[in-house]
């Protein structure tokens, strides 16, 4: 089935994790799309009541194009940790919850590296992003980075768990990279990609 494809104009990216507002934004300004948050539309975060990223990131897409009307993007993305039996993957973001409802993902990397006690420190992002149109009709797509995590974490770039993750062939860490760096290797650029070929 042919994928559909997007036309220029606004989008909604469903989320309101500013970091992504930056990296989506920067990757489709060249297609003609003028990306908005969920969190600039005052629109609630749906429950990510799924236990896939697909399941997650199309509870959020469906969520977003029908309080609005447009198109939404939406990415459920976590990291996998070989050691962990792939843990903490879609629950990523709620290792960093904290008693009071803020997130810390420092405290969520320290969790990574106390729970991980073996010598193997291999894990993966995983990043799926879902593009929902108000009539229902979706595109799913996927990005995988496989690398290892370092303790303690390095680099104030990025967001979420980047300070730990280098991936494989590098040194850095998401963290140390520049974000051109980061977007050779990132599992959110390479989802997009596919995105890219496929509807715009």
């Amino acid at each position: 089935m042919t994928a559909r494809h997007l036309q220029p104009g606004q989008l909604v990216l469903a989320s309101h994790n500013a970091g992504k507002l930056r990296e989506f934004g920067a990757l489709l300004a060249p297609h003609g799309l003028e990306l908005v948050s969920a969190g600039a539309l005052g629109l609630p975060e749906p429950e990510e009541t799924g236990d896939t990223f697909i399941a997650n990131a199309t509870i959020k897409a469906l969520a977003a194009t029908r309080a609005t009307g447009l198109p939404a993007l939406s990415d459920d993305s976590g990291i996998e940790v070989a050691a962990l039996g792939g843990r903490p993957g879609v629950r990523t973001a709620d290792w960093a919850i904290q008693a009071d409802g803020s997130r810390d993902y420092a405290a969520a990397m320290g969790r990574v590296a106390a729970e991980d006690g073996s010598a193997d420190r291999r894990c993966a992002f995983v990043a799926v992003l879902v593009l929902a149109w108000p009539d229902g009709h979706i595109e799913s797509f996927e990005g995988r980075v496989e690398g290892s995590w370092v303790a303690p974490p390095r680099g104030g770039n990025g967001f979420g768990y980047d300070p730990m993750f280098v991936p494989e062939g590098e040194s850095l860490t998401f963290g140390e990279m520049l974000p051109e760096q980061k977007a050779r290797h990132s599992h959110r650029a390479r989802a997009f990609v596919a995105l890219r070929s496929a509807c715009l």
